[in-house]
């Protein structure tokens, strides 16, 4: 067990001091809030396009996060005998490839908490045609990312800290910082005298979010088992597209006792239990007992696509 969790930690340790996880850590959550900032004179539905987009941004950057941290954790591992040296010690195969997940899981969690942190603070900014711009919610966010940049840069001159982990912890804690600073401190006055607020059912769709995105990791691992960067994310990207319009090809088929569709709807991810932004319509709400049934969906998915990715990498050659 030991062993296990040092992999674990390891390979998030590993993945996080990746220069790509930094910038697309950084580009997804400050694009988020920037959205926040644009009129879009959407006839009074900005806000919810705004809660739209910000979604989309945290499931997008969440797919070629998936794809390029199972691919260091590794396709890149094995490539340059790293794997094979970890694997002379007494540590089995499976509590390798499981640790690794475990530790991609972790950092696909850091990647949607900053996202879900900058959807928050941008479904407060949101404004529709009678109102501006929050300035000062989007001044005090890109300034807590410059202050987590510059303090990574004084640990890294001053106390020689690698600069990339220190710089992705500190953007996290200093963006979450900045955003209950906002929603404590500061008031803001939508169109007609009504308050902003933050729309925290953005947490439970963020939830499901981050479950689409561990259905997604189990499927880049058992690719990057086999193939590089660039097939997995072709692989992926087929699955990600398929699970879209699985209901329409397959579904329906399905229901009428076809056997291939069937088939083809079994293996296909569904995505669309993960995605329910059209639940943040109006007053609606997502029910906490739907995102438990969608949990047992995640580890169903999960379970078979780690134990194909055990199949693939029991009999890799790893000289």
């Amino acid at each position: 067990m030991r062993q296990f969790i040092a992999i674990a930690i390891n390979a998030f340790m590993e993945l996080v001091r990746q220069p790509v996880y930094l910038l697309l850590l950084t580009v997804s959550s400050a694009f988020s809030v920037f959205l926040a900032a644009v009129p879009y004179f959407g006839f009074g539905d900005d806000p919810k396009l705004v809660k739209d987009m910000t979604l989309a941004v945290m499931l997008l950057s969440g797919l070629l996060g998936a794809v390029l941290c199972a691919s260091a954790s590794v396709a890149q591992e094995i490539r340059q005998g790293t794997a094979l040296t970890v694997l002379a010690k007494p540590v089995g195969r499976v509590s390798f490839l499981l640790a690794k997940y475990v530790g991609l899981a972790a950092t696909l969690a850091l990647l949607t908490i900053s996202n879900a942190i900058a959807a928050l603070l941008a479904s407060r900014m949101a404004f529709d045609a009678y109102g501006e711009a929050d300035t000062v919610s989007l001044a005090i966010y890109f300034g807590a990312g410059l202050t987590a940049y510059a303090g990574a840069g004084f640990l890294n001159f001053f106390l020689n800290r690698t600069f990339v982990p220190n710089a992705v912890f500190l953007y996290v804690v200093l963006t979450f910082v900045g955003f209950l600073y906002v929603v404590l401190f500061t008031k803001l006055d939508k169109a007609f005298g009504e308050a902003a607020t933050v729309d925290w059912r953005l947490m439970r769709a963020g939830t499901l979010i981050l479950f689409a995105l561990w259905v997604l990791a189990a499927l880049a691992l058992a690719c990057s088992t086999r193939l590089d960067v660039i097939p997995t994310l072709a692989i992926c990207s087929v699955f990600f597209l398929l699970g879209l319009t699985s209901d329409h090809f397959f579904g329906r088929p399905a229901k009428e006792g076809v056997l291939w569709a069937q088939l083809c709807y079994t293996v296909t991810p569904n995505w669309q239990i993960f995605w329910m932004a059209d639940a943040l319509e109006g007053k609606k709400n997502i029910p906490w007992d739907y995102v438990i049934r969608a949990a047992g969906y995640l580890l169903a998915y999960v379970s078979a696509s780690l134990s194909v990715a055990l199949l693939l990498f029991e009999d890799r050659e790893l000289s």
